[in-house]
C-alpha cells in the first residue's frame, strides 16, 4: 500500500501602510484611505502564502525567488509570485490540499471581505473553496497593526503528492 506524503508550509509577512497607495488584499483591491507600501503591489497576504506553499515544498520564500532588490519585480501584480510557487510545486508532484490564513489589520474592517477574498484565493490556487479558509483580526490598538502602521498575514498550507511521484 502506498501512503501519501504530506507537508505543512508557514508563511508570514508584514507591509507598512500608507497614504497614496492602493490597498490589495489576496489579488482583490479593498476600499481604504490607506494602502500596503511595498517593492511589489505589496500584498501582503499573496506573500505570506506564497512563502507557505514554497516552505511546504523546501523551496525557499519569496525573497530568494523575488528579491525586492531587483528592479523586475517592481510594481507587480503578486498573482505573479503565487503563480510561480504553484508552478513550481506542481512540477514536483505536490498538490495544495487547503489554505488557512488571517490578515492582522486595525482598518479598514475585512469582514465583509473575507468571502469574496477566499473565493478568489481558491481560484488562484486551484481547490474547491471548501478548501480556504480566511481570517481577520484587528490590532485592538496595539503594535504597528494597532497604531496603523502596518499590516500583518499568516498563512498555513498542506500538500501532498502520491507515494508514486516520489
Amino acid at each position: 500500500m502506498s501512503v501519501p506524503e504530506y507537508r505543512v508550509g508557514l508563511g508570514h509577512d508584514r507591509h507598512r501602510l500608507v497614504a497614496g497607495r492602493p490597498l490589495v488584499l489576496g489579488g482583490l483591491a479593498i476600499d481604504s484611505e490607506l494602502g500596503l507600501d511595498g517593492h511589489s503591489d505589496a500584498d501582503v497576504l499573496l506573500h505570506a502564502i506564497t512563502d507557505a506553499i514554497l516552505g511546504a515544498a523546501g523551496l525557499g520564500d519569496i525573497g530568494e525567488w523575488f528579491p525586492n532588490s531587483d528592479p523586475q519585480w517592481a510594481g507587480t501584480d503578486s498573482r505573479v509570485f503565487l503563480n510561480a510557487a504553484i508552478a513550481a510545486i506542481k512540477q514536483r508532484g505536490w498538490e495544495i490540499v487547503n489554505l488557512d490564513c488571517t490578515v492582522h489589520a486595525e482598518r479598514p474592517k475585512l469582514s465583509p471581505y473575507k468571502k469574496a477574498i477566499a473565493a478568489e484565493l481558491a481560484l488562484m490556487l486551484q481547490i474547491s473553496a471548501d478548501r480556504v479558509n480566511v481570517k481577520a483580526k484587528t490590532g485592538e490598538k496595539v503594535g504597528p497593526v494597532g497604531r496603523l502602521e502596518a499590516m500583518d498575514a499568516d498563512a498555513v498550507v498542506l500538500l501532498t503528492r502520491s507515494a508514486a511521484v516520489h
